[in-house]
This record gives C-alpha cells, sequence and structure tokens, in this order.
C-alpha cells in the first residue's frame, strides 16, 4: 500500500490516496499503521477518495480502528494532497465527509504547494439530541456539572460533526488529561462516546488547549475541537468570535461569523510517502 505521511498542527495522519489504491479492512489497517512501534506512526487512518457529490471524499479512522464522522485537520491535509497532487485544480474545493460536505479554501507559497487551508466547519450543532448526549433531545448543554471521581466539573458540549465535550480549566498545561479524559469520553452521557477539549482562557481573543480524542487518546491538535472551544468561549461569555487557539502541535484561527457557520484556519504538510506491506 502506498501512503502518505501528514500533519495538521502536529495532529498526524496516514493518508491514502484510494484515486489509486484499494484499502480492504480500513479498520485493522488504521489499527497496524498508527503504532508508533511496529507501523507507520500516527493518530489514525484518512482515506482520499472519489465521490458523486464532492470534488473528493474523506474517511477517517482513529488509532484504535473506530471511524470518525470529522477530524478537522486532517481535511485540511487532504485539501492539499487533492491539490498538490492534481486530482484537483481549483483554490475552493468541496469535501465530502461523515458530517456533510464542507467547502476548504486553499492557500499556496512560493513552490505552488498548498500550506495552509481554510474549511467552513458548518454550523455547530448545540442540541443533545444531535451531540448526542443523553437527556432531553432539545435542550443545550451549557455550564453544566459533571462528576468524576468526586471532582466536579463544569461542561460545554458541541457537535461540529462529531461529539465534544468542553471544560475551561485555570491551568491547562498540568491538568491531568490522562486521568479525566479516557472517564469522560467513555461516559454514559455520551452513546457515542466524546472528544474531550480542556481550555484555559488567555484572554478574549486567545486560548490554550489540550485535547484527549475520541479513540486516539491524547495528540497534538484537534480542528473540530478548536472549533468546538471557540463555540462554548461564545456560549459562555469568556471569548469573542474570532480567536487564536494554542495547540501542543500549533496555532488554529478560528471564527464562528455573522452567517452561524464556523471557520477554521490552519497549516497542512506533507511529511514523507512511503509503501507498507499490509
Amino acid at each position: 500500500m502506498k501512503f502518505t505521511k501528514m500533519h495538521g498542527a502536529g495532529n498526524d495522519y496516514v493518508y491514502v490516496n484510494c484515486f489509486e489504491e484499494t484499502v480492504a479492512d480500513p479498520e485493522q489497517v488504521a489499527i497496524k499503521v498508527s503504532n508508533r512501534n511496529f507501523g507507520i506512526g500516527s493518530d489514525g487512518l484518512i482515506l482520499i477518495m472519489p465521490s458523486s457529490v464532492a470534488d473528493v471524499r474523506m474517511r477517517m479512522f482513529n488509532s484504535d480502528g473506530s471511524e470518525s464522522e470529522m477530524c478537522g485537520n486532517g481535511i485540511r491535509c487532504v485539501a492539499k494532497y487533492a491539490y498538490d497532487h492534481g486530482i484537483v485544480t481549483k483554490k475552493e474545493i468541496t469535501a465530502e465527509t461523515g458530517a456533510g460536505i464542507l467547502t476548504l479554501q486553499l492557500f499556496t507559497g512560493a513552490d505552488s504547494k498548498v500550506e495552509k487551508v481554510r474549511v467552513n466547519m458548518g454550523k455547530p450543532r448545540l442540541t443533545r439530541g444531535e451531540i448526542p448526549m443523553l437527556g432531553e433531545a432539545g435542550d443545550k448543554v451549557v455550564n453544566e456539572p459533571l462528576n468524576i471521581l468526586h471532582t466536579t466539573f463544569t461542561i460545554t458540549c458541541a457537535s461540529m460533526g462529531n461529539p465534544h465535550c468542553v471544560i475551561f480549566v485555570d491551568d491547562v498545561e498540568s491538568f491531568q488529561v490522562e486521568k479525566y479524559g479516557p472517564l469522560i469520553e467513555n461516559h454514559d452521557l455520551f452513546p457515542r462516546r466524546t472528544n474531550v477539549e480542556f481550555v484555559q482562557i488567555i484572554s478574549r481573543t486567545e486560548v490554550r488547549q489540550r485535547t484527549w480524542e475520541r479513540g486516539a487518546g491524547e495528540t497534538l491538535a484537534c480542528g473540530t475541537g478548536a472549533s468546538a472551544v471557540c463555540v462554548a468561549g461564545v456560549l459562555n461569555g469568556l471569548t469573542d468570535k474570532k480567536i487564536l487557539n494554542h495547540l501542543a502541535g500549533g496555532d488554529l484561527e478560528l471564527e464562528w461569523a455573522e452567517d452561524g457557520f464556523l471557520y477554521m484556519t490552519g497549516p497542512a504538510v506533507e511529511v514523507f510517502t512511503g509503501e507498507i506491506d499490509i
């Protein structure tokens, strides 16, 4: 199997061009290639595929083999790959995902290759039924208490095509993400599990984020998570609608625009290509 290793702000995946390759049993392939000791090493596997309704289609599998609806960092790399490798020739493209069809703007550098991508992440979904969460389907979850190991957190939840639980903390660097992340991810409140964002407010236009990603553990960045953080900050009156989010792997620019859509801008980097016997 030919592959390309790429990352968006350190959130790294193995990408396969399924315009040319066929991947049988992608769940097991994801587990194998993601292993950082015995495989290629990544947060998961992303397939770049033909689509009948968009320019390209993305399927994304976590390192544990589970399939996710969307990946904000991954979709930027899909756009970069598609343009740099001649699958598309225009700088505004559409991508089919499990969360719907997204529109992406591509920005090239001096070498005519894509360096940065702006993604219309869609409108955030804020009710329990949309996220999904247990409880009254039409209710929103803003600053709601959640008890974990005798500790009460206040959570704000949203879906950006995949579920997110945002928790604001005083010092994100020292917070025990690896302790509380998996407990919240697998809490009964979330029937399809959830991603968890731990966030420190720096100012009304700047935050710092760590993410416990559903099916992958702590990752260096999460684009859909950063988008959910932008929404949660506004809903709690803590941030403006346009912020800079510092993640371990790099920075992302987020804007919850007046049209109701969430826009994310960030880097996309190709690291290396290769072949692996699967």
